[in-house]
């Protein structure tokens, strides 16, 4: 159940450990629209579960698990009957982990690893999440971090085959790590330079690839074209900003490297389905 909602914004209470919150819940009831700044994993264990994000619906079975990038507006719908986990993690302990900031990135707004489509994956991570839920309501010193460590082997494995390069007939075998290695080092690069006037073929020279074919292997490692990746990562910046009542939505889009407010409303609107004004008015519900 949602504890604290105003608005859009749910507001995680964090209970029985403070930077967890884990529902097993059987409660025949929907969630409306809403957001949190944690992310969430939802992962049924009877009946189904319908999470509606934007225009698109997602429809959960039993071994199916669901990542939520944190910021995201969803909207859930229960079966008459069901049990699911709804995991939601506090990140603050990991997020100045690079690899933790880049998967998550990955994963937004929203990862399903279906057990029809990728049975070895889904059970790894059904089984993580069924030792997370063992954890979490043990009376063990080191439950917490227990959790934190199954929290990050479900990222990396989730980021490692639904966000991670793929074999490309095109590529020797031997270039593939070369290559992972250095387009995880671009995306490290991206990250931290979001902000300024980046392009493709600045960026691409920096690699040492021709235009194309650096933008071919960005899309191959990231599963995103290379400005989609920096928009993406502009938007994250300004969701922080846009907190700020004091920060105008001029400001916000300046300092998240868009060069005019149209182009920041527009991609804006685009990545996260509302304007940053809508944005701010749900965040100012708190």
């Amino acid at each position: 159940m949602i504890e604290s909602l105003k608005g859009f914004h749910e507001t995680v209470n964090f209970g029985r450990q403070p930077l967890f919150k884990l529902y097993h819940n059987i409660e025949d009831e929907d969630y409306p629209p809403h957001w949190h700044a944690s992310p969430e994993i939802i992962m049924p264990l009877k009946g189904g579960y319908n999470v509606t994000i934007g225009e698109d619906s997602y429809d959960l079975d039993p071994g199916d698990t669901m990542i939520i990038t944190s910021g995201t507006i969803h909207t859930l719908k229960a079966p008459k009957k069901g049990e699911r986990l709804i995991f939601q993690p506090d990140l603050s302990l990991i997020t100045n982990l690079t690899e933790l900031s880049f998967a998550m990135t990955m994963l937004s707004p929203a990862t399903v690893i279906r057990s029809s489509d990728d049975p070895d994956t889904a059970k790894i991570i059904h089984d993580l999440m069924l030792s997370i839920e063992s954890e979490y309501f043990s009376d063990d010193t080191y439950s917490g971090a227990r959790i934190y460590s199954m929290l990050i082997e479900i990222l990396v494995t989730a980021v490692r085959k639904y966000g991670s390069v793929s074999d490309d007939p095109d590529t020797p075998a031997g270039r593939q790590q070369e290559y992972s290695d250095k387009f995880f080092g671009i995306c490290e690069y991206i990250n931290s330079h979001f902000a300024e006037d980046l392009t493709l073929e600045d960026t691409a020279e920096m690699a040492g690839f021709s235009k194309f074919h650096f933008a071919r292997l960005f899309k191959q490692f990231t599963g995103r074209t290379f400005y989609r990746y920096v928009n993406i990562r502009r938007i994250e910046n300004a969701e922080i900003l846009l907190s700020d009542p004091q920060i105008t939505i001029t400001e916000a889009a300046t300092r998240s490297g868009f060069s005019s407010v149209p182009s920041f409303v527009r991609m804006f609107k685009l990545i996260k389905n509302c304007t940053p004004t809508q944005f701010r008015k749900m965040h100012d519900r708190r």
